[in-house]
C-alpha cells in the first residue's frame, strides 16, 4: 500500500467517488496491490483523507467488475484471474488487435506513418541500453494508440479500450519477466514497421505472435510469484 498520504485539491473534492474509484483501480492495475492482497477500508480512508463511504462504494464497483472479491473472515481482496479467464481475455485481445493492425496497415495516412517512425526510432535507441526502466513500457501504449487511430474504427477502438485495464495489468506482470521487455519492444517495432509498409497480413501475423508471447510471459510470471 502507498505510504504517502494523498492530498486532494479543492476542485477534486466534488467528484470524490470517481477519484477514489480510479485511484484504487489504478493501484490494482499497476501492481501496487497484487492478487490476494487485502484492501482495508480504514487504511485506505486514512491514506486518501476521505470517509469510508466512497471507499466502500469504490470497492463495490470494483467487485462488480471483477477486480476485487469479498471473502469470509478475510474481507476484500484483489482478485486473481483463473487460467481460463486469462486465456479468454488474451484470445479476445488477439482477435481485436490483429484486426486493428490489419485495418491500420490498409488505412494509415502519412501522419500516422511519421508518428510510428518516430516511436520506432526511440525504440531502437532504447534497445541499445543494457537495462530498461519502467518508463520504456510507454512504447507499448504509444504504438497501440497510433495504430488504433490509423485503423479509423471507433467501435473497434471502444472495444479495445474496454480491455485496457487488463492490458496494463498484464504488462505490469509480464514485463517483469527477465528479457520479456526487450523482446516485446522488438515485437512492437516489427509490427509497427509492417503497418508503416502497408503489409496488412504480416502486421496481423506479427500481432498474433506478440500477444501469444505476452500470454506465455504473463502466465510464467504468475507461476513465479
Amino acid at each position: 500500500m502507498p505510504d504517502t498520504p494523498v492530498v486532494w485539491k479543492e476542485e477534486e473534492l466534488s467528484p470524490i467517488r470517481e477519484k477514489v474509484y480510479k485511484y484504487i483501480k489504478q493501484a490494482i492495475v499497476q501492481g501496487v496491490y497484487k492478487s490476494g492482497d487485502r484492501i482495508i477500508e480504514r487504511e485506505l480512508a486514512d491514506q486518501l483523507n476521505v470517509s469510508r463511504t466512497p471507499i466502500r462504494e469504490a470497492l463495490f464497483r470494483l467487485e462488480s467488475q471483477g477486480f476485487v472479491k469479498t471473502l469470509p473472515r478475510k474481507g476484500v481482496v484483489v482478485s486473481r484471474l483463473s487460467p481460463e479467464e486469462i486465456i479468454e481475455i488474451f484470445t479476445i485481445l488477439s482477435a481485436l488487435e490483429s484486426l486493428a493492425v490489419k485495418m491500420a496497415a490498409k488505412k494509415a495516412e502519412q501522419v500516422h506513418r511519421n508518428e510510428l517512425k518516430e516511436i520506432i526510432s526511440e525504440i531502437e535507441q532504447a534497445l541499445t541500453k543494457p537495462n530498461f526502466e519502467q518508463s520504456d513500457w510507454k512504447f507499448h501504449f504509444e504504438i497501440n494508440e497510433v495504430i488504433f487511430r490509423a485503423a479509423k474504427s471507433p467501435r473497434l477502438t471502444q472495444m479495445l479500450d474496454g480491455l485496457s485495464d487488463y492490458i496494463r495489468a498484464f504488462v505490469n506482470v509480464g514485463y517483469e519477466l527477465p528479457g520479456r521487455l526487450r523482446k516485446a519492444m522488438e515485437e512492437h517495432r516489427d509490427l509497427a514497421q509492417a503497418v508503416m509498409g502497408g503489409e496488412a497480413e504480416l502486421a496481423e501475423n506479427l500481432t498474433k505472435i506478440h500477444i501469444e508471447n505476452s500470454k506465455k510471459a504473463y502466465m510464467e510470471a504468475l507461476e513465479r510469484e
